[in-house]
């Protein structure tokens, strides 16, 4: 096999600001998926955290 021929390997990563143009649609659109991917794992954590201070918040808040 010629080494040419060998399947690329997926980047794990995007670096944000990176040049794209050596890049083909494919990998892009993996690329997009990864980042879909990730912003709801953040939007997720942002929920979880929220919804621990709305606990504490009621809890140790002032008592009107």
């Amino acid at each position: 096999m010629i080494l040419d021929e060998e399947p690329r390997k997926r980047s794990a990563s995007h670096e944000l600001g990176c040049d794209l143009s050596a890049i083909s649609a494919d990998e892009l659109l993996y690329r997009i998926t990864l980042l879909e991917a990730e912003i709801l794992r953040l939007k997720g954590e942002i929920d979880r955290k929220e919804a621990g201070r709305k606990a504490a918040d009621s809890l140790f808040g002032p008592k009107v």
